[in-house]
């Protein structure tokens, strides 16, 4: 049992001091996920990856932390918090250019969201919406791997599943996630 584990085992039996030791764990663990993503960013990016795990934070609810069922339920909703906070970035920052159109996306080259265009990372958000509708577990894959960054190992201990698991679901939503991605950008050409 991993201590983020039980240390949300020992908040959700009512044991407060366990509430103070979470968050300077998580906070390391976001850290070196928020890093990790944002490594590649061109220096002097407004967005740095300490700005990025604070606002994760608040937006998982701060010191006023929910009850997380497990390490998994947490760092999923944490990895969320971190896409919607991108796909709000990248949002504004089109707005501002007039909505600018989208652009082809290589999905076998598919990296990080810190490190494509906006445009992108709002394309492969609409897809992974459209994915989360059809198996949702695939899109949170998708999620993890894409705007976290983590590895096939991270993403099955997060999820609480195999690494084999999770390399078959990547496969299938990457191809599935090409398809779509193609074909949002062959209907955005004949606009």
């Amino acid at each position: 049992m991993s201590d983020v584990t039980r240390i949300l085992d020992a908040i959700q039996q009512g044991d407060s001091k366990a509430a103070d030791e979470l968050l300077p764990l998580v906070y390391q663990e976001l850290r070196r996920l928020a890093a990790y993503k944002m490594a590649s960013e061109a220096p002097g990016q407004t967005l740095q990856p300490t700005a990025l795990v604070h606002e994760a934070w608040l937006r998982l609810g701060g010191e006023a932390q929910p009850n997380w069922q497990n390490r998994a339920h947490f760092f999923a909703a944490a990895g969320e918090a971190m896409r919607r906070i991108l796909i709000e970035r990248a949002r504004s920052k089109g707005r501002l250019r007039r909505g600018g159109e989208w652009q082809r996306v290589d999905i076998q080259n598919l990296t990080i969201a810190a490190e494509d265009p906006d445009e992108t990372v709002l394309a492969v958000n609409e897809a992974i919406e459209k994915l989360a509708a059809r198996d949702p577990l695939k899109a949170e894959i998708v999620k993890l791997r894409y705007f976290i960054g983590m590895n096939h190992q991270e993403i099955a201990t997060a999820l609480g599943t195999s690494e084999p698991t999770i390399r078959r679901h990547w496969n299938f939503a990457r191809s599935w996630l090409y398809a779509e991605l193609k074909q949002s950008s062959a209907d955005s050409e004949k606009r």
